[in-house]
């Protein structure tokens, strides 16, 4: 059996009439949006508690009270969803030497000449830096949302640390929102990307020009040349 070091088991080539690869298996794409739906009900209802001038959105959710109720559920439901992503796709987000080569010749890439770098993987620095980025992120929300859980942990943390707590919550929340809307328009800013999380397919042109390494591995373990 040909050996895997940058695809998953479940990464294949579907057709090659034109080829397309299946990058994503479908409980993978579940797992994707059920945890995109959670972070945005999170989104909406911490803005709601996050700024009077936005506390009209708790009408969403039946009201202040049930708002503040709902948004630390929300978000143990978002970690434990995003947890199960992390474990499938951890070890191909892994750094390496071409991605500090990806870095420095970034407008390279922002003017289409990927041709020019590294073969890469399943996945570019920039995508890995989101997938690393939302784990430390909401790994930070989820020790600090603790500690202001007022109504199930009201005396696990002295007051000044909570209000500690509150600042990096915060803080940790506008970046995720930040990192959010980076993989949104990358998601849209590179053509054909979307389908790998809607259909779980992409094109063999799109996986030949961004992850040419990739390509070539999963080709190779049906034995079949990328190029067919």
């Amino acid at each position: 059996m040909a050996r895997r070091e940058f695809s998953e088991p479940t990464d294949k080539i579907v057709a090659t009439e034109p080829v397309e690869i299946r990058r994503y298996a479908t409980h993978t794409r579940i797992n994707h949006w059920f945890t995109a739906f959670l972070i945005i009900l999170l989104i909406l209802s911490g803005f709601a508690l996050f700024h009077p001038s936005l506390f009209f959105l708790t009408a969403l959710f039946g009201g202040g009270q049930a708002a503040r109720f709902l948004h630390p559920i929300f978000g143990v439901v978002a970690c434990l969803s995003f947890l199960l992503l992390f474990l499938q796709l951890w070890r191909l987000n892994i750094m390496r030497r071409e991605d500090v080569v990806w870095a420095q010749n970034i407008n390279e890439v922002l003017s289409g000449h990927e041709e020019r770098l590294p073969e890469l993987g399943k996945y570019n620095l920039g995508q890995k830096m989101v997938f690393w980025g939302m784990f430390w992120l909401l790994l930070a929300m989820v020790i600090s949302g603790v500690m202001i859980w007022q109504q199930f942990f009201p005396d696990l943390v002295s007051i000044p640390v909570r209000r500690w707590a509150v600042l990096v919550h915060s803080v940790s929340a506008v970046l995720a929102v930040l990192v959010i809307i980076v993989h949104v328009y990358a998601a849209f800013w590179t053509r054909g990307t979307l389908s790998a999380m809607t259909s779980g397919r992409v094109t063999g042109g799109w996986a030949w020009k961004h992850h040419r390494k990739w390509l070539r591995e999963v080709a190779r373990r049906q034995d079949t040349p990328p190029a067919e």
